[in-house]
């Protein structure tokens, strides 16, 4: 059974595998995240399989 898919919030604070730090700063609802880790923006796709919720 797959996992159920995670939701993002604007303002919500996140760790990502790769990029490490970040706080969500735009949402394309079902689609991806647009998230600030200070020395970059990035645009994550969901089902966001490398990033959580702290």
């Amino acid at each position: 059974m797959a996992p159920p898919p995670k939701h993002f919030a604007v303002g919500d604070q996140v760790t990502h595998d790769v990029y490490g730090l970040g706080r969500v700063v735009a949402l394309e609802e079902g689609i991806a995240a647009l998230v600030d880790f200070g020395s970059t923006q990035t645009r994550i796709l969901s089902p966001y399989a490398k990033m959580t919720k702290l």
